[in-house]
């Protein structure tokens, strides 16, 4: 069945608010080193702050957003998000900027992203026939990789010729382009779940980890997730560490060390749908879910000179690949594993505790690099990513939906959708 036209205008949204946020990559730390004169730490902090602040502002919204529909959430977020980004250039433009404005701004960007991430997930259940699922999530993979390979670049020239302030005034305009998008959907969006009036707030807000610890294939990828994105959080910023103080690594060498493997997450999200055919949904993810962690300890070893340059692009090219296969195979199992009245909380809850998590790796990586040495510090990392493929649902019966999991539709009943309101959105 081919993919119908309300989903290729939510996949240009999709394009328009990704290529912006490619070229707008980084241009927040840029802002607080170039213009603010911000130290390390709050540079640090900044990431910090956004990810904590924005988990415990987005707690409550899962249910919120679950009972409501979802296109005008995503329109809101976008819209939220670019006015946010435009007082940025604002404040610049009349001398005002502040460090606790800057702070404020990632703050709202990280929860229009936890907002849009849920409302859109959702929506995609309802936009997208169950056999194209895994094609709609590859697509919008591939286009992923393909922005965030070419966006940074054009961003940092883009700083260069003419400054951050329009740099970000370009990742704002994006968004508004996103919110455009989204508003040209013709089909009418199913209602939303019916919702049953709880004397609890907290078991509602906390509903979402409830339903994915109850489904032992969901819990399974879950703890898979945030422990593989701690670690490969946690090796960031130490691989840079490692190649442009240690091994005197050149600024563009290291650009193009990030930027040509983003390659293979584009060619992994394209290889997905004949992969997929051939071998079967479950066998792609599982196979992908290891090929995307076992490669990062070779990095602990990396020499100096052009083989050390080599060896990152090849093992970055060899990990990306394996992500541009899982993520949106993932995406597919969460969204066909996960009943209508939880879609909504179930990716919150996720995305809340990677912005909890990543952060604690980052600490952790690098509390255990100054302790020891940061070649041990990403070895542990290494680890780290390996030992998540244990964590993947090998159990063929974990893909089985357990009484715990359908006990809570009593709280929240699914929704009625027909088969023709069946349709589908985004991703991890």
């Amino acid at each position: 069945m081919a993919l119908g036209s309300d989903f290729r205008r939510l996949w240009a949204a999709s394009a328009a608010s990704q290529a912006g946020s490619g070229i707008g990559f980084g241009a927040l730390p840029l802002v607080a080193i170039l213009i603010l004169q911000a130290s390390t730490w709050q540079v640090s902090l900044l990431a910090t702050i956004s990810g904590l602040a924005a988990a415990a502002v987005a707690l409550p919204a899962g249910p919120w957003i679950e009972f409501r529909r979802k296109r005008p959430m995503m329109i809101g977020a976008d819209v939220v998000r670019a006015g946010a980004l435009l007082s940025v250039p604002v404040a610049l433009a009349f001398g005002l900027l502040t460090y606790a404005q800057l702070a404020v701004v990632a703050v709202v960007q990280a929860c229009g992203a936890i907002v849009f991430a849920a409302a859109s997930g959702a929506h995609l259940k309802a936009l997208v026939a169950p056999a194209d699922r895994a094609e709609a999530t590859g697509r919008l993979e591939a286009t992923f990789w393909t922005t965030n390979s070419v966006g940074p670049p054009l961003g940092g020239a883009l700083t260069s010729w003419v400054g951050v302030g329009w740099t970000i005034t370009v990742d704002a305009l994006s968004f508004l382009g996103s919110a455009f998008g989204v508003r040209q959907l013709r089909g009418a969006e199913p209602e939303p779940p019916a919702r049953t009036v709880s004397p609890d707030r907290a078991a509602e807000i906390l509903a979402g980890w409830r339903y994915v610890f109850g489904h032992a294939g969901l819990r399974a990828l879950f703890l898979n997730s945030q422990l593989f994105g701690g670690a490969m959080m946690a090796a960031s910023p130490l691989l840079g560490v490692l190649m442009l103080r240690d091994l005197g690594f050149p600024a563009w060498q290291y650009g193009v060390a990030w930027g040509v493997p983003c390659l293979g997450g584009v060619l992994g999200a394209l290889a997905l749908k004949p992969l997929t055919r051939r071998y079967g949904e479950r066998r792609v993810m599982l196979a992908s879910g290891v090929g995307r962690a076992v490669w990062l300890c070779l990095l602990a070893a990396m020499p100096a000179g052009p083989g050390g340059l080599a060896l990152v692009i090849v093992v970055e090219t060899l990990a990306l690949f394996g992500s541009g296969v899982f993520n949106p195979a993932f995406a597919t199992y969460r969204l066909t594993h996960t009943e209508d009245g939880h879609v909504a909380r179930v990716i919150s809850c996720w995305s809340i505790t990677s912005r909890v998590a990543q952060p604690i790796g980052i600490a952790a990586g690098g509390a255990l690099a100054a302790a020891t040495s940061v070649r041990v510090a990403l070895l542990v990392c290494g680890v780290g990513c390996l030992a998540s493929a244990v964590l993947l649902p090998w159990r063929r019966n974990r893909d089985a939906e357990p009484d715990t999991a359908r006990r809570g539709q009593a709280e929240v009943p699914a929704s009625r959708a027909s088969n023709s309101s069946k349709l589908a959105r985004n991703q991890t």
